[in-house]
């Protein structure tokens, strides 16, 4: 077992920048942004893209330290509530408009990184959903979904031409997204920030909010060194709970998952891959993994209500890469980490506000990538105009999630969808 020298790859291949001082002293703002991950980055470079200069974020720890500097750095529409349950919920219409937001997200991401000229590693070449059975009812149904009720279009791959591309017998067909891509998470948000700042928004790292209370017609938030008084504030903390609002943090789950990279595999990554795109399995309980520039292998998976040491990461996620590819058995693996995700008990983000200046983005439950830059565009078009598109989210709100027992729900259903995976498994031999 290696030993791992940095807490993730990102943050030990993260972009270099001047770290942004902790607040000192007393600052007005117009709208204080409280959460330096994806969904409080988007609603502060949206606002200053829209001509709100007079924005403030402040983030307790660096800039993309929660889930949005963790994750696998897939960027595909959709939600961590599938598209048959999305249809069946909201119906044909609604149903497609709220998933047309995440497709519109993903273009948005493009443009930003083209924009800005983010140093992410985009990867824009799809991602492959494998399935692990042999049965290809699901693909099937979810190809003919996607296509009559969201106008999206994923193509077939077949056995063989899956197998060509990930040299692996364990998958069977496979559907192709093109309208994806990967990249640096981490860097990614890194750039988000510099970008808002260059438009005049102001980050604090390292500034914990440890109150949030009205004074007169304007919200105070009080940090360890410094006060803020804004006239509206956006709490976008994920997982990592701020402790300002107990209907808000009561609202999500935080739950853990695990990633780790190996090392760098040079011409052997061809003996696994033959693709640039990222790929996931049909399981519940999936794999998800994609090659990386310097030829190693990102691989992720499994949720938990509990964190892991590192080392207990890589033989979890080992033993998982070695169920796919075998001929990776003894790889060295280099890093390894967790990290928290925020889940709603309806699996839908919570996007919402009130009549006094208070917003929230919440629960966007592992498929942050896409939903958190629509979050923030929806949440700063409000807040610098009059865009009412929010309210799309009315229905999925702030809903107990019952911590902690609600811990223990999360884990048992997780389980046993792992076990329905591993019966079907079993039963096809």
């Amino acid at each position: 077992m290696s030993n791992v020298p940095a807490p993730s790859y990102y943050r030990a291949t993260a972009t270099a920048y001047e770290p942004y001082a902790a607040l000192h002293g007393k600052t007005d703002a117009r709208v204080a942004i409280v959460g330096g991950g994806y969904a409080g980055l988007h609603t502060a470079l949206g606002l200053a893209e829209r001509g709100v200069r007079d924005v403030v974020l402040l983030e307790r720890e660096q800039i993309g330290f929660g889930a949005s500097g963790r994750n696998g750095g897939f960027v595909f529409a959709g939600y961590s509530l599938g598209e048959q349950s999305l249809f069946d919920q909201r119906g044909d219409a609604q149903a497609r408009a709220l998933f047309g937001l995440t497709t519109a997200a993903v273009e948005r991401i493009r443009r930003q990184v083209a924009r800005y000229a983010i140093p992410c590693d985009p990867v824009d070449e799809g991602v492959i959903w494998a399935n692990w059975f042999r049965d290809p009812a699901v693909l099937r149904q979810r190809q003919q979904l996607l296509a009559e009720h969201y106008g999206v279009q994923w193509e077939w791959m077949p056995q063989e031409e899956l197998r060509e591309r990930v040299r692996t017998d364990r998958y069977f067909d496979g559907l192709y997204e093109r309208n994806a891509l990967h990249l640096h998470p981490l860097n990614f948000a890194i750039g988000l920030a510099g970008a808002a700042v260059e438009q005049g928004v102001r980050i604090h790292e390292n500034t914990d909010v440890w109150q949030l209370r009205r004074e007169g017609l304007r919200w105070r938030l009080e940090t360890a060194q410094g006060v803020v008084l804004a006239d509206q504030v956006v709490l976008a903390c994920g997982g990592y709970l701020a402790g300002l609002r107990k209907p808000i943090d009561r609202a999500i789950l935080p739950i853990a998952t695990y990633v780790m990279v190996t090392e760098p595999l040079g011409d052997r990554l061809a003996d696994c891959l033959r693709t640039r795109s990222a790929i996931y399995d049909s399981r519940f309980a999936f794999d998800y993994y994609r090659p990386l520039p310097d030829t190693r292998l990102l691989w992720g998976g499994r949720i938990s209500v509990r964190n892991r040491s590192p080392q207990a990461v890589q033989r979890l996620l080992s033993k998982d890469m070695q169920r796919v590819f075998p001929m990776l058995k003894g790889l060295k693996i280099d890093y390894a980490w967790s990290g928290l995700m925020s889940y709603a008990r309806h699996q839908m983000p919570q996007i919402g506000g009130s009549a006094d200046g208070l917003w929230w983005a919440q629960a966007f439950g592992g498929h942050g990538l896409a939903p958190t830059c629509a979050a923030g565009d929806l949440l700063a078009a409000v807040i610098a105009g009059s865009d009412d598109r929010w309210k799309q989210f009315a229905d999925y709100g702030l809903v107990s999630a019952h911590r902690p027992a609600g811990y223990l729900a999360a884990q048992a259903s997780y389980w046993w969808q792992q076990s329905r995976d591993w019966f079907k498994t079993r039963l096809e031999g």
